[in-house]
């Protein structure tokens, strides 16, 4: 096989491999992994994943094409993906695209043939860090100037965000949500739909005034990509917020209570994402499998008199993965209880929110 696209690691090591989707251009991404078996195309269409390479190490990537109910945004902003063996003859009553007609679609750059293994454990040893996406043949100096010179962006949200107020209306709905879009899923539209709610989707700089307005009944925050604390203007709002309304928040949304009441988060070093992590629930002792991708953790000492209480801790390496406010109705995980696909041993979270809105209703 004739490889004509390769990977340059910040220490010059170099991973070769074939072109799909976008074969052109020089790109600069933070490099991941995913050790999801299945759900590429909600992994590629997660916004969580702007400027970054997934590799992902489950071998065969693209059997089953692309669905059009299966996105989890309108247009995907992932950096690239990475795999070791892409089927570009999917097999799929629901498909109406393949893998790599959707990459090219977006200018999405995917490579194929890669020793995922190797570059897995790379990762995993010495961190996630910035490569250079490349042809094959650019000079390996000329790929780590590029890295050392690409600044780190540090605006992932304002670009994957709502531009404007949108709407998602729920059949015989009961309660009113203000969803705060920091790259939310829309799977997370579509769990609260289903309980009966009618969701306000805002930007991630939509002030605590105009929130007001609306008068809801609950605050849902969501996911989304980067460092937490570069959302500064969010971050005010959700403190304003706090102990007015119920409040919600998946991933980023739970940096971001977290950020909001004092406390202080950190980067790991290779981050959790898949969708098999252990968490464990400390009311009960109950093992939660859950579906991950994140790159930051709450820093569990910082949390000292804020008011949030630890109610999950990640099994794996003692993490962080959900706090909770009794006092003020909030409370919130790390991991993705609206998962798909994926396991649904944490979708009483959603149930859990509804109460919270019925009891702020009824007090």
């Amino acid at each position: 096989m004739e490889f004509d696209r390769k990977i340059i690691m910040d220490d010059g090591t170099e991973y070769y491999g074939t072109a799909f989707g976008r074969t052109d251009g020089v790109f600069v991404f933070e490099i991941v992994f995913n050790t999801s078996v299945v759900g590429y195309q909600e992994i590629v269409s997660d916004p969580s994943y702007t400027d970054q390479a997934v590799v992902m190490t489950y071998p065969v990537i693209g059997n089953y094409g692309i669905a059009k109910e299966d996105f989890e945004t309108k247009r995907p902003t992932i950096g690239a993906l990475v795999v070791r063996d892409y089927n570009d003859l999917p097999s799929n009553f629901r498909s109406v695209e393949t893998l790599g007609e959707l990459l090219d679609e977006y200018g999405i750059p995917g490579i194929s043939g890669v020793d995922t293994r190797m570059l897995t454990r790379s990762i995993r040893d010495f961190g996630s860090r910035r490569v250079c996406i490349c042809p094959a043949d650019m000079p390996t100096a000329e790929g780590l100037l590029l890295i050392a010179a690409s600044p780190v962006p540090h605006d992932a949200v304002a670009r994957v965000s709502s531009k404007k107020r949108n709407f998602s209306r729920a059949p015989h709905a009961k309660y009113s949500v203000v969803a705060i879009d920091c790259g939310m899923k829309q799977n997370i539209v579509r769990c609260l739909n289903a309980r009966g709610c009618d969701v306000t989707i805002v930007p991630y700089n939509t002030t605590y005034e105009e929130i007001v307005k609306l008068s809801p009944d609950g605050i849902f925050l969501s996911n989304g990509p980067g460092d937490p604390e570069d959302n500064a203007d969010t971050i005010k709002t959700v403190a304003k917020l706090y102990g007015k309304y119920p409040m919600f928040g998946i991933c980023l949304g739970h940096q971001l209570i977290a950020l909001a009441r004092g406390g202080k988060t950190y980067k790991l070093k290779f981050g959790h994402r898949g969708g098999n992590h252990p968490v464990k629930r400390l009311e009960t002792g109950k093992i939660e499998m859950t579906s991950q991708n994140h790159s930051y953790a709450v820093l569990p000492e910082s949390l000292k008199g804020t008011g949030l209480k630890v109610t999950h801790i990640n099994l794996l390496d003692g993490t962080v993965e959900g706090m909770q406010d009794v006092k003020h109705k909030v409370f919130s995980v790390q991991y993705h209880p609206e998962s798909a696909p994926g396991p649904q041993d944490s979708s009483y979270l959603f149930d859990l929110f509804i109460n919270l809105m019925e009891e702020n209703r009824n007090a």
